[in-house]
């Protein structure tokens, strides 16, 4: 239990190091240390933040007289060396692990940090590491970034990543769709778009769940004949409950119909797997043992452990981590490839682009990025930079 006297005192002690304005994250961070579990984050986020508002509208005067008060509720943390250790790691085998950027386009500082940290735990107890690029969204793929993610990829972990294409292993998704259909945990829905989301709220469940396994089967194979569903006629959905507290977990959707032209796979196949789908799979397929991804996919990772429960598989231990948010570093690919295309910058490569090949020859070495994601580690807190501040960190390291 921690008590309102102890988060007071860790917010007071926060403002004082930030011209008076204390922030939520670091707060919530240093709370770790006097025993907050991950998982009472949420119950306590409400009356930290309260806390806060509070200290901040106190003078950092009356902020050190209180501190003055307080101070015995605060206690150093112990300065962590290295990484911290992974749980349930196997000494002989070591771990498996894997980071998975879109083929939207390609790495950037945004990407580094969680790339780092599995490069640094396969370093540190052997195993695999894959980078698995993701491109079942035909509609969402920019060709040259297969090769660019490919090279930086081999870069930035010292040629320790084994390099996956999702779209090259479509047939495997497929048997994993027919594997959760037979065992009555999928169905195909033809329901529309809007009408689903009616349920979803009302929370009742749509007259296609009811059908029978030998009837989605009939379904599934539909989806994918040439002359059966058209596009946005039938998705296959994962069979979770309709009345979860969470309308996010309701029913969630697998595989979609689309006709796009894929920059890969032509017009191969016309039915792709959605997120949770090809994650869950691939996941298992390679075993994973344990994954860090962002915190931002903690619904992802709650889909994907019910896939892992109905298959009877052990879901990898995850680690969870906080956004980087930049303050004045547009990181968007989207809008960096537009201004390369208005040649508003010469490539991707462009010194003012926080692109890794930009950074790769201006002279940055792997080794910057690693030991910066390593004084960060497995940290929840989401992180307030500028430009700036970010490349005085990484030139610390840069040497």
């Amino acid at each position: 239990m921690i008590s309102e006297k102890k988060i007071r005192a860790y917010a007071i002690k926060n403002a004082l190091a930030h011209d008076g304005e204390a922030r939520q994250g670091p707060v919530i961070s240093a709370l770790f240390n006097e025993g907050l579990k991950r998982k009472e984050v949420g119950k306590y986020s409400k009356k930290i933040s309260e806390i806060i508002l509070k200290v901040n509208e106190l003078s950092q005067d009356e902020q050190k007289k209180e501190f003055e008060k307080l101070e015995k509720e605060v206690h150093e943390r112990p300065v962590r060396e290295g990484l911290e250790e992974l749980p349930n790691v196997d000494k002989k085998k070591g771990v498996i692990m894997r980071f998975a950027p879109s083929a939207s386009g390609p790495l950037h500082i945004g990407h580094a940090l969680i790339f780092s940290l599995n490069v640094l735990y396969v370093k540190k107890y052997g195993g695999t590491f894959y980078v698995r690029i993701e491109d079942t969204n035909p509609e969402n793929i920019y060709k040259p970034a297969y090769k660019m993610i490919s090279d930086e990829s081999e870069w930035l972990s010292d040629c320790k990543a084994k390099i996956v294409i999702q779209s090259d292993r479509m047939d495997l998704y497929y048997k994993y769709a027919e594997k959760l259909i037979k065992k009555n945990s999928a169905y195909v829905c033809t329901c529309s778009s809007e009408k689903f989301k009616e349920f979803v709220k009302e929370r009742k469940n749509c007259p296609c769940r009811r059908l029978g396994v030998k009837k989605n089967i009939e379904r599934w194979s539909q989806m994918l004949m040439e002359h059966g569903f058209d596009e946005g006629e039938a998705v296959l959905r994962f069979k979770s409950d309709m009345k979860h507290k969470n309308p996010a977990m309701r029913d969630f959707p697998l595989a979609r119909i689309n006709l796009t032209p894929h920059p890969r796979q032509d017009k191969k196949y016309r039915v792709w797997p959605l997120m949770n789908l090809a994650v869950a799979t691939d996941d298992i397929e390679m075993k994973m043992t344990h994954i860090i991804r962002g915190k931002d996919h903690r619904d992802n990772a709650e889909r994907q452990k019910m896939i892992y429960k109905v298959l009877k598989k052990k879901f990898p231990w995850t680690a969870y981590i906080g956004r980087l948010h930049f303050k004045d570093m547009e990181l968007s690919t989207t809008k960096m490839r537009e201004r390369i295309e208005k040649k508003k910058y010469k490539g991707w490569d462009d010194k003012r682009l926080p692109t890794i090949a930009s950074l790769k020859k201006q002279g940055y070495k792997p080794e910057a990025f690693w030991r910066l994601a390593e004084q960060i580690g497995l940290s929840e807190s989401d992180k307030n930079m500028d430009r700036e501040e970010y490349f005085r960190l990484l030139n610390n390291f840069n040497k």
